[in-house]
């Protein structure tokens, strides 16, 4: 059972939500986060605005096309911001918008549970792989 918040209103659960529209999306983000530069991008830009350049740098084995198309969708989503400073030649930066933010420390509980469980995790892999062996 849920309990109130401290102003009186229930936490919505994920098993309470029967909208559509929010199963889609949330479809539509846990499919976007499972993308191999969607995470790390948000994290490189956690650290403030970067130009296309330097976060490529900061992403190693990421291609041009793939960090653009990356971007784009971020930016699509409301989370990341584009600015093109009007000089020649021109210069453009990408930083989180508050949204993206928002979702950067909600991921950043990934990161803290890993921490606090991976040990006991890779145990359980070790122990599920000496088994398999086993019966092979």
């Amino acid at each position: 059972m849920l309990s109130p918040t401290p102003d009186n209103t229930l936490p919505i659960s994920c098993a309470d939500c029967e909208d559509p529209r929010v199963e889609e999306l949330v479809r539509d983000l846990l499919t976007r986060l499972a993308d191999r530069w969607t995470l790390l991008t948000i994290e490189n830009l956690d650290a403030g605005p970067m130009r296309f350049s330097r976060l490529r740098e900061r992403l190693p084995g990421v291609s041009q096309k793939m960090l653009t198309q990356t971007l784009r969708q971020l930016e699509r989503d409301g989370l990341v911001a584009r600015h093109v400073h009007p000089v020649v030649p021109p210069h453009v930066e990408y930083s989180l918008t508050p949204l993206g933010h928002s979702l950067g420390e909600v991921v950043c509980g990934l990161w803290q549970w890993t921490m606090q469980n991976g040990d006991r995790m890779e145990a359980a892999r070790q122990c599920f792989d000496n088994r398999v062996k086993e019966t092979v």
